[in-house]
């Protein structure tokens, strides 16, 4: 049965706003997007007159399913803390499709998540982009969209260095055990290559090195943890060493160097904007830093980082704007922007004929926080409704 949004503002990312608009799903997909689209017999119609009709925000930067509540050791499996190279690991072993805080950040109006291992390693394993509906890790997470996770800065050092008094200790370590690491899947690579080319067995198979292998062959991004601008540039010295294809994950002080990065063509999830002071490298953590890339040229989108804390994107969306992120790139990075640089641009982020219908629908405008998420469609099926306790999701 077709289903007809109809009335509502509507931000479709790609094409403008319409200020009063319809939109029209069929099964799964969006069938169409106009700013009337008559009503036919059989269809369900939803009444948005006054409300805001958007992409179902995407968090391109997450950890929902795989840390739980923190003050619950037993629900945390982000961090396999025993190596500080753990290339081998798959988020997708710890998602948990019951966490509860999936349940809180639908009703935030998120549809799709990026979500993976943390930054305690410098090489943490494979992330995954997921919808937020389903019963299972099968049916929750997108084929093909898994990325590697590298870390450089204070977690590996504290871990390491700090708490088990070995390599990598420092900054100077940290950069050169990851350069081992991908010099050592090159050589894994390379006896595969001659293998294969003088008709001679495979050398054993090594999950972790094959793992690196499929960053070196950009199979895999390579998602870069860095808040420090030191850090940032480190993590673009070593990419463009081995030829990665590469995101840089926070990029904290990248306000500091967004000439730099724009001239690199540099792709960055920016956030959380609200992490305090915590620790030496978040000191110069600043709101107007999404607004002076975006400004400057950088490809970004914003994040919320934690678990739980993804619900509170529409706000730290809300505040980047007060510090100059222009309306449209605002929309865009945590929509349309954030879906192309997860690889999904052509099925997710904005209201087009032919892609997911992925939906939010709120009360105000999304990024205020006097703003209610009033529905989430995922593939067309109703996930959430305020104030329904059986609809389904």
């Amino acid at each position: 049965m077709a289903i007809l949004i109809k009335g509502g503002k509507v931000y479709t990312i790609a094409n403008g706003v319409l200020e009063k608009g319809d939109v029209l799903i069929e099964g799964c997909k969006i069938k169409a997007v106009a700013a009337e689209i008559p009503v036919q017999e059989g269809w369900e119609v939803i009444d948005a007159c006054g409300k805001t009709v958007m992409p179902g925000i995407i968090d391109s930067h997450s950890h929902l399913s795989l840390f739980g509540d923190p003050s619950i050791p037993a629900t945390s499996d982000g961090n396999e803390m025993t190596n500080w190279n753990t290339a081998q690991l798959r988020g997708s072993d710890a998602l948990n499709p019951e966490d509860p805080a999936i349940k809180e950040v639908v009703e935030a109006g998120v549809t799709a998540v990026y979500t993976g291992p943390g930054s305690a390693n410098i090489i943490g394993g494979t992330g995954f982009v997921m919808k937020l509906r389903g019963r299972t890790a099968d049916e929750m997470i997108i084929p093909g969209t898994e990325a590697m996770k590298f870390a450089i800065g204070e977690n590996p050092k504290r871990v390491y260095g700090e708490g088990k008094k070995q390599y990598p200790a420092t900054r100077m370590g940290i950069a050169a055990a990851l350069r081992e690491a991908l010099l050592a899947g090159q050589h894994y690579l390379k006896k595969i290559e001659t293998a294969e080319k003088e008709g001679k067995p495979l050398p054993d198979r090594d999950l972790k090195l094959e793992a690196v292998g499929k960053v070196l062959k950009r199979e895999l991004v390579a998602r870069m943890h860095a808040h420090r601008a030191d850090d940032i540039l480190t993590c673009i010295r070593i990419a463009e060493e081995f030829n990665l294809d590469y995101i840089i994950e926070h990029c904290t002080e990248g306000y500091k160097i967004a000439d730099i990065l724009a001239e690199k063509k540099v792709r960055a999830t920016i956030g959380p904007l609200l992490m305090g002071h915590s620790k030496h490298e978040l000191w110069n953590v600043t709101l107007e830093n999404p607004a002076i890339l975006a400004k400057a040229g950088v490809t970004i989108t914003l994040q919320a980082d934690t678990s739980a804390g993804t619900k509170w994107l529409p706000m730290h969306v809300g505040l980047a704007m007060r510090e100059g992120l222009p309306e449209e790139d605002a929309f865009r990075a945590v929509t349309l922007t954030a879906a192309e640089i997860l690889g999904l641009g052509d099925r997710m982020g904005s209201l087009e004929p032919g892609k997911d219908a992925d939906i939010a629908i709120f009360d105000g405008f999304p990024f205020s926080n006097l703003t209610s998420c009033e529905m989430v469609f995922i593939d067309g099926k109703v996930i959430y409704k305020k104030g329904c306790c059986d609809c389904g999701c």
